[in-house]
């Protein structure tokens, strides 16, 4: 019974190692082979930070492990880290550096177009609010208006007596300077007329006081 579940272990044991992920350490360069030892033939040369899936731990100090590219073989467990190098992580550092200096332009530029447009509605809301004051002045001229029309038509008709008294005003001054112009047209007849008469009365006078002299002289 023993046995058998130590059976069962070893089984077990590399499927549950299969979806580990390790990484070449900071060594120059390490071998991957077919075997576990130095006698097996090398199949490649793995620089540092080579992403390795691992298949298979052993006690024998070698690690079986899957390429990216499909690659299988052996390396030493002693040049396998649990994360990426420093240089790795350096270049995955500078490169999230990059993105972000990227979208904090992207981010400037978008906020410095959003500046422009705030200005131009900020603009546009100070028309908008100089015509809305100038819409409701009007309005409020006009309700006023419509609110008394009674009065509207009270001034009308006052308005259409006093032209009505100024037109007859108007004749009845028409009127009495045309009775002063008869007026004096006949007074300035009747002053003639007067003149004409007297000369008359003269003419026939001054014989008469003529005569009376000579008949005087006669005595």
């Amino acid at each position: 019974m023993y046995y058998r579940a130590c059976l069962i272990l070893l089984v077990l044991l590399p499927f549950s190692a299969a979806a580990a992920t390790k990484y070449v350490s900071d060594e120059l360069r390490i071998t991957l082979r077919t075997g576990q030892g130095n006698q097996f033939e090398i199949l490649k040369t793995l620089t540092s930070g080579t992403k390795l899936e691992i298949l298979q731990e052993t006690d024998s100090g070698y690690t079986r492990v899957l390429l990216e590219d499909g690659t299988e073989g052996w390396v030493r467990t002693q040049y396998l880290i649990d994360e990426p190098i420093a240089a790795d992580k350096l270049a995955t550092a500078q490169n999230r550096l990059a993105k972000t200096r990227e979208k904090l332009d992207q981010a400037q530029a978008e906020l410095k177009t959003l500046r422009s447009e705030k200005s131009e509605l900020d603009s546009a809301y100070g028309q908008l609010k100089t015509e809305h004051s100038t819409a409701t002045k009007e309005l409020q001229n006009l309700n006023e208006l419509a609110s008394r029309p009674k009065q509207l038509a009270q001034e009308n008709i006052e308005l259409r007596k006093q032209f009505e008294q100024l037109s007859d005003e108007l004749n009845l001054t028409k009127q009495e300077n045309q009775v002063l112009k008869d007026r004096s047209k006949r007074n300035w007849f009747l002053a003639g007329a007067g003149v004409v008469i007297l000369g008359m009365l003269i003419g026939l006078i001054i014989p008469k006081l003529r005569f009376k002299k000579k008949s005087g002289w006669e005595y």
